[in-house]
């Protein structure tokens, strides 16, 4: 049996012991919570879920710029990466010396379910690690059928995310994040951009919004921006919200979904 990644390129069910190199946050999470945490080789500085696992693993960098002869001398069988966070170029270079390059993209929020699937398919060599994935799969419907009942007795609000500030920017709908939103009963502004990180004019922007959204990452958004925007814009409603809950796919997309029902029943 094969599956395919983001690409379209069809993976075998890996026979042998895997060594796997992680360029991606949230996967590095799906990967232990798949029970694979011995089969990891190497990460990005900015995988740091479980802590108690990945601070074992060698860094290589970071996402973008990270430091290919170290990642090759790991000799991986595998390298995840995502286009959204990692460079085309870069990635390319990798299929000159590993063997299997497996390429993510999820957009909509349910595009974990084929995330787990496949991952546990190309690592399912044991048996738990399907049976892992399966149950994520389960625990993801549980949450994703609460949120949606909920969602569905709740008038849509309008929320401006911000993910970063000089400049202020936010998200596309096209985005991850812009969905994950949109299945909680937010849908984000602005409605239309080319870009899916767009520079926003706070001030108008604000004004149209329900909610102004100041996320943990990867600007740290804390307790003092939100007195400096009440300063600055009296008559806009605002709070911090958990980035992590919000943009991480994988295994942290079931908690992200729970977050979010807890959080769109306090924001009414």
């Amino acid at each position: 049996m094969q599956w395919s990644d983001a690409i379209g390129k069809r993976h075998d069910r890996y026979a042998e012991t895997p060594r796997i190199v992680s360029l991606v946050p949230s996967l590095t999470e799906l990967l232990v919570d798949l029970g694979l945490a011995e089969h990891l080789v190497g990460r990005t500085g900015f995988c740091v879920h479980p802590r108690q696992v990945v601070r074992r693993l060698p860094k290589l960098g970071g996402t973008k710029g990270f430091a290919i002869d170290k990642l090759r001398a790991l000799a991986p069988t595998h390298v995840l990466v995502n286009i959204d966070e990692n460079r085309r170029d870069e990635v390319a270079a990798l299929h000159a010396f590993v063997p299997q390059v497996i390429v993510t993209h999820p957009l909509a929020v349910r595009d974990n379910l084929a995330l787990y699937q496949l991952l546990g398919g190309i690592f399912g060599r044991d048996p738990q690690v399907e049976a892992r994935a399966r149950a994520l799969a389960a625990d993801f419907e549980r949450e994703w059928a609460a949120l949606s009942a909920q969602t569905a007795t709740l008038p849509r609000q309008k929320v401006l995310y911000l993910i970063w500030q000089q400049p202020w920017l936010s998200v596309a709908r096209d985005t991850y994040i812009s969905q994950m939103l949109a299945a909680a009963g937010w849908d984000s502004l602005p409605v239309e951009s080319a870009l899916r990180y767009p520079e926003v004019d706070l001030p108008a922007l604000a004004g149209q919004a329900d909610w102004l959204l100041l996320s943990s990452e990867p600007y740290p958004f804390r307790e003092k921006h939100l007195r400096q925007l009440a300063e600055q814009l009296p008559r806009t409603r605002a709070t911090l919200i958990d980035g992590e809950m919000v943009s991480w796919y994988g295994s942290r997309a079931i908690r992200g979904l729970a977050y979010l029902r807890r959080l769109r029943a306090r924001l009414v």
